[in-house]
């Protein structure tokens, strides 16, 4: 898949195809670690697994899924 770079601000950007960031589960904010690979001129990206220690991984996914469905009602709830 080819993309362009182009500039936002004083940046460079490379914009990722929604298909890859659903793939991964990524989204605007979600943290990626970026290592360049001199030898073989590549840039990897990386999704930064964000783990707890004594959390269980699956229990964390269901709780992660759940604010995404409710964050709405969650952020609301908040406010009060």
């Amino acid at each position: 898949m080819v993309r362009k770079i182009f500039r936002a601000g004083n940046s460079m950007v490379v914009s990722l195809p929604k298909e890859s960031l659903e793939l991964l589960n990524l989204r605007e904010g979600s943290e990626v670690s970026i290592e360049v690979d001199r030898e073989r001129k590549r840039i990897i990206i990386t999704p930064v697994a964000m783990t707890l220690p004594g959390v269980d991984a699956e229990f964390a996914r269901q709780v992660k899924e759940f604010i995404e469905q409710y964050r709405p009602a969650l952020e609301a709830l908040a406010k009060r």
